[in-house]
């Protein structure tokens, strides 16, 4: 795909209305030529070695201001000139969010939900169309190696990972169909997505999708789109509402949403939403050793009550016991210093012993420089920390639950009146 970037209030993707980055103090748009190729991405930490995964740069890298993400980001804008405010409007009014990078499968076949179900840790098997859950591949020790979300719509399941995370999924799925009525198709060159985020959200997409058009009921559902107009999806999440459309699309549509009053934000403001959510992102907050009773997974993306999986059996005996080794955190960092620390950096108490791992470092434009961090469940809020050499606090709010008996253990006190032998 070529994206050419052009200069401010001549692009189809340059807003007019009054939440366009053009009237925020953007810089005016590169002149710079047209990006063709695809991108490399670094493999992401935890996927299975071989060459560095790609993903086609997205079209809103052309709006004006936009200033290219590295990394994990490559192919998405990092900000459009104004990181902080593209924070603060989902709280006021809709930000739009790019996430046409990601990786992208389709299941289709009369057996894709059942042989889903046998393969992830999400029960799948009765799901209902509209259903949008997230779902997990572990290791036999119970490591997560793979993190989906799952969308179930009538005639197919989609499945979208982190960029590039979607080759070893494709490689291991293909590797399990044996004599299952299925077939896998990576639709990651032909799909994209929006997520718009705020309190006008509705509103917005009534004003490009018309007014009578079906939005999703709540949270974790979704919707085929009307026929007339861009094809594809409507699903709403925790994180937001998004559209997946044909990639072909997506510039005409981003370019609706903005003159409807979405204001375009990036990957910062994305990641300082995320991390005060506690949404960990995997292969950034998780590392090869992470179990999904560590972090939010174990609620949402697991299901306790389902059939045997692969790593069932470690999930299972955490969550009785009820003691994860390590816990997903806040942290606040000290904004004195000149540098924050990067992800992957250690975590290290004031004895200098190593008590955990630097997720996502971002700055948020309330709370300042925060991350997220796995950390060993024994520390509690007001510990000193280091964090890559910056001052770090968990925060209060993360203070672990008190440790109680575990669930399997047997409670004596119970059975003192029973008559015995």
């Amino acid at each position: 795909m070529s994206v050419t970037p052009s200069a401010a209030g001549s692009s189809p993707l340059d807003p007019t209305g009054p939440d366009g980055p053009g009237s925020h103090g953007a810089t005016p748009a590169d002149t710079s030529p047209p990006v063709t190729t695809e991108l490399p991405v670094t493999v992401l930490d935890g996927a299975a070695p071989g060459p560095a995964p790609t993903v086609l740069p997205s079209p809103l890298l052309g709006l004006p201001g936009a200033v290219a993400g590295t990394g994990r980001d490559t192919g998405l804008a990092w900000h459009y000139g104004d990181p902080m405010g593209e924070q603060r409007v989902t709280t006021l009014r809709t930000g739009l969010f790019d996430t046409s990078t990601r990786g992208r499968l389709t299941v289709t076949g009369p057996d894709r939900l059942t042989w889903l179900h046998t393969l992830t840790s999400q029960f799948l098997s009765t799901a209902a169309d509209g259903t949008v859950t997230q779902a997990l591949v572990l290791s036999p020790q119970g490591h997560v190696e793979h993190h989906m979300n799952v969308t179930v719509l009538p005639d197919a399941v989609h499945l979208d990972t982190e960029p590039g995370a979607h080759e070893g999924l494709l490689a291991y799925l293909t590797g399990m169909v044996f004599w299952s009525k299925v077939e896998i198709a990576d639709r990651t060159a032909d799909l994209g997505g929006l997520l718009l985020v705020g309190p006008t959200t509705a509103e917005v997409l009534g004003q490009v999708l018309g007014a009578g058009t079906q939005l999703p009921g709540g949270a974790d559902t979704a919707v085929v789109l009307p026929a007339g107009g861009p094809q594809g999806w409507l699903r709403r999440t925790t994180a937001g509402t998004e559209l997946v459309v044909a990639r072909g699309d997506l510039a005409a549509l981003a370019a609706q949403l903005v003159r409807a009053g979405a204001r375009p934000a990036g990957t910062w403001a994305a990641d300082a939403l995320r991390v005060l959510d506690r949404r960990p992102r995997w292969g950034v907050d998780t590392d090869e050793r992470t179990i999904p009773n560590e972090v939010e997974w174990l609620r949402t993306a697991v299901h306790l009550n389902k059939g045997c999986y692969r790593g069932q059996e470690t999930v299972a005996r955490v969550d009785n016991i009820g003691r994860p080794p390590r816990r997903l955190v806040l942290l606040n960092l000290d904004g004195s210093m000149e540098r924050l620390p990067e992800t992957g950096d250690a975590v290290v108490s004031g004895a200098g012993r190593v008590v955990g791992r630097l997720g996502t470092v971002v700055h948020h434009h309330e709370d300042g420089p925060v991350a997220l961090a796995l950390l060993k469940r024994a520390i509690e809020p007001g510990v000193p920390l280091l964090a890559g050499g910056v001052d770090a606090v968990m925060d209060p709010a993360d203070a672990p639950e008190p440790e109680t008996a575990p669930r399997s253990a047997v409670d004596h006190r119970a059975l003192r009146s029973v008559r015995r032998p």
